[in-house]
């Protein structure tokens, strides 16, 4: 058994990657799961609202390394 050197990884690519994993995924994919079940609408908002989510992330991040 190895372990896995993460000392490389910096800080906001780990909260991008927790943000994504807790957030954003499941949102798009309970989106995708209501375009399954023909729920349009609920669905379109689900995956909206986690591409709403990314796109605030980014322009956030872009405002605090300024």
């Amino acid at each position: 058994m190895t372990y896995v050197d993460t000392s490389d990884i910096s800080a906001q690519m780990f909260i991008t990657v927790l943000l994504f994993l807790l957030i954003i995924a499941p949102l798009i994919s309970l989106g995708v799961l209501r375009l399954f079940q023909s729920k349009k609408k609920s669905g379109f908002m689900l995956i909206g609202s986690g591409i709403t989510v990314y796109v605030i992330f980014q322009i956030s991040t872009l405002f605090i390394q300024s």
